[in-house]
Order: structure tokens, then C-alpha cells, then sequence
């Protein structure tokens, strides 16, 4: 569940949008979209209104030319045009001739002699606009020698003109107004900017909130690293309603990222404690002799010890303390060696020949405890021999120093069949009829400096045992387990990988 933010942490996160503002993501992917659609409705714009012009003008352009066609083709001159007596015959010889009739409304036409002069035409004078469209045109010849029509300014509207010769070599301009067209032009450039401005302001809100909905698993994975970097190693990037593949790629790794972290945290953090835990054990174990040994040196140096048996008596004790305090730097030793993965003298070792050394050292120093060995015949396996022999001996070792003389102990050897193990495992068990152990004190077995209360007749040792039995079996790529319960005694069982047949056959040669 996520943790709604603190007034404080709301006005900062507030505070750094509002000052990424153009620079945040979504502004950028909405200007990118605004402007990529600004140049399409341009583009598109200019290309109708192009097409738009260019259909109008050629409509204007096929009436002109349609108009000059019906002058060329009657083949009146000046003098003719003006015998005519009325425009409608005019007219009719324009029908006859099939080559478009009489010019539009909006059309000026009008003769010029040859020094450029506006003339009557059909009887009829020259008006003020008829004038000035002369003048516009300038050299009214150069027209009537192009077939394509061009664009003029009469008395500041624009015109469509083209010119024709009469018979007699009189020219005639026509002249047709395209204002109309022109502002058809501007309507449809009005409409086309209205439209694309609402819809370069639909595109920029669509586009700011779909940039939102889709990056807010980009904001997740940032509050998330902000809770994580405030102490919250629990916090994950949680999965978004519509999720993106991409997104979707990228939160998955990143709690798998987290997860690993929180993991290597913890990790360190045991190991730290068990460093803090082994550090005070170490120096509490290691302080227990050196006072002793310091105790017997005061008392010899003070004098106080007068008497031979006496100076006897502490010298044998502290020639104990400094074997016990040599014994429990040997075994921090062995277990910095064996934290360190080193390097294992591998051979093929019988196993069996290992147990019965044990059991005999185990007989010799407790002839009263009963001991059965089932190790019968050759039971090899690969591995460093001095570390197999430091197993046996821890086991047996455990076996004296926590349990009664006269209680039982059995040491098999077996060949596993798939009961959990690999294929032809080797299975040590070493099982007494002691005491037990409690649950909580057999969950803390393989911890270092840990000891078990007991009524044996050994040493309590040192409590660093049976975490090199578990340290040695773990470098042979095996594994230790227990099975014990309060008054059904301990049975140890240590699994190791079986040799090759090679290696049995090197043995047994």
C-alpha cells in the first residue's frame, strides 16, 4: 500500500515539477506532438488552398480564353463591330461561331488603338474602369501573342486578362475580376487556422494527459528510490493498471534490482552481527585462560607459592590454559581457512578406515561407553583426508563431551539411495543415546562459540565443533543435518558426494 506523502514532501515534489516545467518529459513529448502536427496542418493547408486557386483560376481561365476564342472566330474588325446596329446581333454571330457566347458580367472589355489609347467599342465610349484596365495591361500586343492568361491589378482589385486581335489589327482586352476567388481563399485559410488551432489544443491536453497516465510508473519508480534511500528497503514499484511492455520491462527489473539489494543488506547485516557475535566470543573465550594464566603468574610472583606441590599445581594449570587458548586459535584458524574457500589436497579417501581410527581414539579414552561401528568394507570417497579425519573426530569428539561415559554411541557408513541425496552418496551418521537437545538449542548447533549443557566427562570444548564439521563438509560440496529431541539423544548426519569409479579403483589398488 503506498504511503501518502507528508505536507512537506507534497510542496517539494510540487516545487521540482513546477521547476522542470518545459524540461519534465511530458512537456517535451507534448511540444514534439504540437509541433510535428503544427507542420502536417501547414503542409496540408498550403497544398488545398494551392489546389483550390489553381481549380477557381482555371474555371476563370477557360471563360476568358473561351470569350478571346468567340472574338477571334467571328473575324469582324472595328468598323464592322461598330455598323452593327445592336449588341444582340453581336450576340448571335458570338452563338454561331459555338466558341462561348457573350463575356460574364464581372468582365471588362476594351479595344486600344496602337499607341495604347483606350477606343470606343460597338459604339460605345470607354468608362473610367475600362481605362484604367488599359493602363494596367501597359503593352496590350504582348498578351495577345500568349495563350495563357495573367494576373493584373485594376484600381486595386485583381483581375484575370487576356487580349486578342480584331481583323483590322485592333486589340481587345478582356479582363475578368477574381476577387471573388480570393476571398473564397482567405474564408477557407480563416477556417483552415480555427480548426487547426482547436486541434493543435485538443492534441496538447490529449497529449499532456496520456504522457501523464502513461509515465506515472516512472514517477512510482521515483518515490520509490526516495523511500528506499530514506531507510524503506521494503518498498517495490507496484504494477500500473494499463502497463506499457517497455515499463512494464523495466519495473520488473528494478524490483528485481531492489530485491537483490535488500537481500545483500541483509546479508550484511547478519554478517556484521555474527561479526560483532564472533569478535565478543572470540575475546571472552580468549580472556577466560589469559586471566587464569595471568592469576598463577601474580600468585608466583608475589611469593604465594611456598610450597613444590603448589608451584606444580599452577604450572600444570596454566600449561592447560595455554593448550586450551593454543586449541581455540588453531580452530579460528581452521574456520578463517575454510571461510576463504581454499584450495583442498583432494585424493581418494576411505572413509571407513577413518571411522575405526576414531571409534579406537573413542574406546581408549572412554573404555566404559559401549561404541558400534558399521563401516564393513571400503567406502571411498574424494575429498581432502585431513578435513574428513577433522569431521570424525569432531563428532565423536561432541559425543564425549556432552553426553554420559556409559552412554551409547553408533557410527554407520551407508551408500545413499535416493532418499534426497545424490546418486551413490556417501552417508555418515554418528548417533548417541546422550540427553538431546532442546529445539532452540539444536537451530543454534552450527553457530560458533555455541554450547549445550551436558553431563559428560569431557571438557565442555571450545563451542567451535561442530561449525567446523559443518565448514569442512560444506567445502566438499556436502551437507549436515541433525535429529535430535530432549532425552532421544543426537544423530549427526553428514552427507558427502561419492568418489568416481576411477578413484574407487585407485583406492582399492
Amino acid at each position: 500500500m503506498r504511503r501518502p506523502p507528508g505536507p512537506r514532501r507534497w510542496i517539494r515534489a510540487r516545487a521540482r515539477r513546477h521547476h522542470r516545467g518545459i524540461h519534465s518529459l511530458r512537456a517535451k513529448l507534448t511540444l514534439v506532438n504540437v509541433c510535428v502536427l503544427t507542420l502536417g496542418i501547414v503542409a496540408a493547408t498550403a497544398v488545398s488552398l494551392m489546389g483550390m486557386r489553381h481549380y477557381l483560376l482555371d474555371r476563370v481561365d477557360t471563360e476568358l480564353i473561351g470569350s478571346r476564342t468567340a472574338l477571334q472566330r467571328t473575324g469582324f474588325t472595328q468598323k464592322e463591330i461598330e455598323t452593327i446596329s445592336a449588341i444582340g446581333e453581336l450576340g448571335a454571330q458570338f452563338s454561331e461561331s459555338g466558341a462561348g457566347g457573350l463575356p460574364r458580367s464581372d468582365t471588362i472589355m476594351v479595344a486600344v488603338d496602337a499607341k495604347r489609347e483606350p477606343i470606343s467599342f460597338a459604339g460605345i465610349a470607354p468608362t473610367d474602369r475600362q481605362r484604367e484596365l488599359a493602363a494596367a495591361v501597359g503593352d496590350p500586343g504582348k498578351p495577345a501573342d500568349s495563350a495563357e492568361p495573367r494576373d493584373v491589378s485594376v484600381g486595386g482589385d485583381p483581375y484575370r486578362t487576356v487580349s486578342t486581335r480584331l481583323g483590322d489589327g485592333t486589340v481587345v482586352v478582356l479582363a475578368t475580376d477574381t476577387g471573388s476567388v480570393h476571398s473564397s481563399l482567405k474564408k477557407a485559410l480563416k477556417l483552415d487556422l480555427a480548426f487547426g488551432t482547436v486541434l493543435l489544443a485538443l492534441l496538447a491536453l490529449l497529449t499532456m494527459l496520456g504522457a501523464q497516465h502513461r509515465l506515472r510508473p516512472l514517477e512510482d519508480m521515483v518515490e520509490t528510490a526516495s523511500a528506499i534511500a530514506e531507510g524503506d528497503l521494503t518498498r517495490r514499484v507496484p504494477a500500473g493498471r494499463d502497463p506499457v511492455t517497455e515499463i512494464e520491462q523495466l519495473r520488473n527489473a528494478l524490483n528485481s534490482m531492489l530485491h537483490q539489494v535488500e537481500s545483500a543488506f541483509e546479508t550484511r547485516e547478519h554478517s556484521a552481527a555474527q561479526l560483532r557475535r564472533f569478535v565478543a566470543d572470540a575475546s571472552h573465550e580468549l580472556r577466560t585462560p589469559l586471566s587464569a594464566i595471568r592469576g598463577y603468574l601474580q600468585l608466583y610472583d608475589k611469593g604465594m607459592l611456598r610450597e613444590p606441590a603448589e608451584r606444580t599445581r599452577a604450572l600444570a594449570r596454566m600449561t592447560a590454559e595455554a593448550d586450551r587458548m593454543g586449541r581455540l586459535v588453531e580452530e579460528l584458524l581452521t574456520l578463517a581457512r575454510l571461510d576463504q574457500q581454499p584450495q583442498l589436497r583432494v585424493s581418494a579417501v576411505d572413509l571407513s578406515r577413518l571411522v575405526r581410527d576414531a571409534a579406537d581414539d573413542l574406546r581408549a579414552q572412554q573404555p566404559q561407553r559401549p561404541v558400534a561401528v558399521a563401516a564393513e568394507g571400503a567406502m571411498i570417497v574424494r575429498g581432502d583426508e585431513s578435513g574428513l579425519r577433522q569431521v570424525v573426530g569432531n563428532l565423536l569428539a561432541n559425543v564425549r563431551a556432552h553426553t554420559p561415559a556409559h552412554a551409547p554411541v553408533r557410527v554407520e557408513l551407508e551408500r545413499a539411495d535416493g532418499d534426497g541425496h545424490g546418486p551413490g552418496a556417501v552417508l555418515l551418521r554418528v548417533a548417541d543415546e546422550g540427553p538431546g537437545m532442546a529445539r532452540e538449542d539444536a537451530d543454534r548447533i552450527f553457530d560458533r562459540f555455541f554450547r549445550a549443557g551436558g553431563e559428560g566427562s569431557g571438557p565442555a570444548g571450545s563451542g567451535l565443533g561442530m561449525a567446523i564439521v559443518q565448514a569442512v563438509v560444506a567445502s566438499h560440496g556436502g551437507e549436515v543435518t541433525i535429529r535430535t529431541a530432549p532425552g532421544e539423544g543426537l544423530a549427526v548426519t553428514v552427507a558427502l558426494p561419492a568418489a568416481a569409479r576411477t578413484a574407487q579403483a585407485e583406492a582399492v589398488s
